[in-house]
């Protein structure tokens, strides 16, 4: 797939952070069936653009580009434009869609396609059943499935500008733009970037939030998208969940919102003049995690403060039966050791756990990751404190 990729030469002001604080160590001894408030700030992994602390940014004046810098430090902006693959994890097996004006099939292999309304005036739905190596095109006129034709090969259905009709699992329905594609008993949706980037933004931030932090929203989805798309290895190069970035096609369009994507047409996050991996999440609670990438930086917030964040700060309950239930080779719970990143209060953010315990007799241990911990008791982040209740 080519793709275009044009710097603009706009360079971002980068955070120099001097120095990087000591990780810390906290150790919790149990004894006996124990309860803890957990006490954390934020929600989510906190890598990147906060969703809230765009909103404090916004609510202060600064513009997008100046907030996705912020973000983001030491990238560029530039461009891209293409089509995009989605995986719609909600169908498989078939492709069944609505019967409408301009609904054409095209198999994959050739360059012919098929004006569906001109073969069967009176179908009101159509289907593309994979078999083997095989496509089957059949359509619906009454009570059941006719078989119209059959080929080699992947098909799709589009209808020009218009949105098709995707026919979901328990008699739901979605509307998408571009192309539903069947492939290997998947539905893909095939779509110009800007058009997905659309059912994107509403479903990942308030679109009555000031139009600046929706703007930085739309540009991060899009360059995390085109991130994707660069470093595919199969049939689809993102899927439409939280393990991606939710997608909800023309039903989550919001006008707002597609003010923004269009205001930000094809506009990305660069680092060394390729899309940039722009992780973002709900809130950092005031300071940033380090991630995967050197532009994934922690750092200090200075905009969550103003945003009215309700995850600034929030508790929870964790219990030790619980701890033993999520990892029953510990057995009973004796003891926990938390490492933390050191940034911030409380010590900072979870980078490992260390959970030490007994099974008949004899001492276990199990370490994980902060993510894991706190993905396994259901926390809002991994910057949290634990202490008996």
């Amino acid at each position: 797939m080519t793709r275009s990729r044009h710097a603009l030469g706009l360079a971002v002001t980068a955070l120099v952070l001097t120095s990087v604080p000591p990780a810390s160590a906290e150790e919790i001894a149990v004894s006996g069936p124990t309860t803890f408030t957990a006490t954390g700030h934020g929600w989510g992994h906190g890598h990147g653009l906060s969703q809230y602390g765009a909103l404090g940014a916004a609510n202060q004046g600064v513009g997008w580009k100046q907030i996705v810098g912020f973000y983001y430090p030491g990238t560029r902006l530039g461009r891209v434009h293409g089509q995009i693959k989605v995986l719609l994890t909600a169908d498989n097996r078939d492709v069944v869609v609505d019967a409408q004006e301009g609904l054409r099939l095209r198999p994959l292999t050739g360059k012919k396609s098929f004006v569906l309304a001109k073969i069967r005036p009176r179908a009101t739905r159509w289907r593309i059943l994979p078999k083997g190596q095989r496509t089957i095109v059949s359509f619906r006129a009454g009570a059941g499935w006719t078989k119209w034709t059959s080929f080699a090969g992947a098909a799709e259905f589009s209808a020009g500008s218009q949105p098709v009709t995707l026919r979901l699992p328990k008699h739901a329905t979605a509307e998408y733009r571009g192309a539903l594609r069947s492939v290997e008993k998947h539905t893909v949706n095939v779509l110009p970037l800007d058009s997905y980037v659309r059912g994107v933004v509403p479903s990942e931030i308030p679109t009555s939030w000031p139009a600046e932090a929706v703007r930085a929203q739309a540009v991060a989805a899009r360059t995390y998208a085109a991130y994707e798309r660069a470093n595919t290895t199969t049939y689809y190069d993102i899927c439409d969940t939280t393990s991606c970035q939710v997608y909800g096609g023309v039903g989550e369009e919001d006008v707002a919102s597609n003010a923004a994507v269009s205001q930000t047409r094809g506009r990305v996050v660069t680092y060394e003049g390729e899309p940039a991996f722009t992780q973002f999440s709900s809130s950092n609670g005031g300071w940033s995690s380090a991630g995967s990438q050197p532009y994934l930086v922690a750092q200090p917030d200075p905009y969550e403060a103003s945003s009215g964040n309700p995850n600034a700060t929030w508790t929870a309950t964790v219990t030790s039966q619980q701890i033993e239930k999520e990892w029953p080779q510990l057995g009973t719970l004796t003891h926990i050791s938390l490492t933390r990143d050191g940034h911030g209060d409380l010590g900072g953010r979870i980078t490992t756990a260390t959970l030490t315990g007994n099974l008949g007799g004899l001492p276990t241990s199990v370490k994980v990751t902060g993510d894991d911990l706190r993905l396994r008791l259901e926390l809002k982040s991994t910057w949290f404190g634990l202490a008996p209740a």
